[in-house]
């Protein structure tokens, strides 16, 4: 049997705990993040994780396949009219959502592939979205790609830095770059967690596969 001190120590401990989870749960709804849940919504991206899955190998190994693709998080970010944009606005296209910044070094280094990626494979059907994250000096990103021939990439942009704290809440993104792959329908279909090559043989193959194509 348990002591009174005992027990109220652990009856305190269980109040702590469940005000921490009902806090989490707050911020969660707060950012439309809460219930990521298949709950049906992605019938058609488990086809096309199926097909995605054997071709993440070579300089795309590193992507990680989602087997139960998930609705993507409701981030809010700034589209290229300067306009608030949600990932739900680029539904109907595949998106390559890559979240880069400046001051990071891998991100860059990785955006002139991203811009040959969008040359070659963007459309209707297709995007690459990169999405900017820095804060400061909202100037230099724009320029930085212009000075560095990035010329078929949009300018997205999260001036308000809302986009990264929210991913990293619930797990998504531990540091940059952060690239996903997202279907017509608005689900992740999977993530690759830190630079690639992607305007090689294997992630254009890799996004064909992903929009159907062959």
């Amino acid at each position: 049997m348990s002591s009174p001190r005992l027990a109220s120590s652990r009856t305190t401990r269980l109040a702590l705990a469940g005000g921490l989870v009902a806090v989490l749960g707050l911020g969660a709804a707060l950012y439309g993040l809460g219930d990521r849940s298949n709950g049906g919504a992605c019938p058609l991206g488990v086809a096309t994780a199926a097909r995605v899955a054997p071709l993440a190998r070579g300089e795309v190994a590193a992507l990680q396949v989602a087997p139960d693709p998930k609705p993507a998080p409701a981030i809010t970010f700034t589209g290229p009219d300067g306009q608030p944009r949600t990932l739900a606005d680029l539904k109907g296209r595949t998106v390559l959502l890559n979240l880069w910044a400046t001051w990071c070094a891998p991100c860059k280094a990785e955006m002139p592939a991203l811009d040959r990626l969008q040359g070659a494979l963007g459309g209707q059907d297709f995007e690459v979205v990169a999405l900017n994250l820095d804060t400061r000096n909202p100037d230099r990103p724009p320029l930085w790609m212009k000075e560095n021939g990035i010329t078929r990439l949009a300018y997205y942009s999260d001036p308000a830095g809302r986009a990264l704290p929210a991913l990293q809440t619930i797990g998504d993104v531990v540091g940059l770059p952060t690239t996903f792959l997202i279907d017509p329908a608005g689900c992740e279909i999977g993530v690759m967690k830190g630079p690639a090559e992607w305007a090689s043989g294997d992630a254009v193959t890799l996004v064909r596969a992903a929009l159907g194509r062959r």
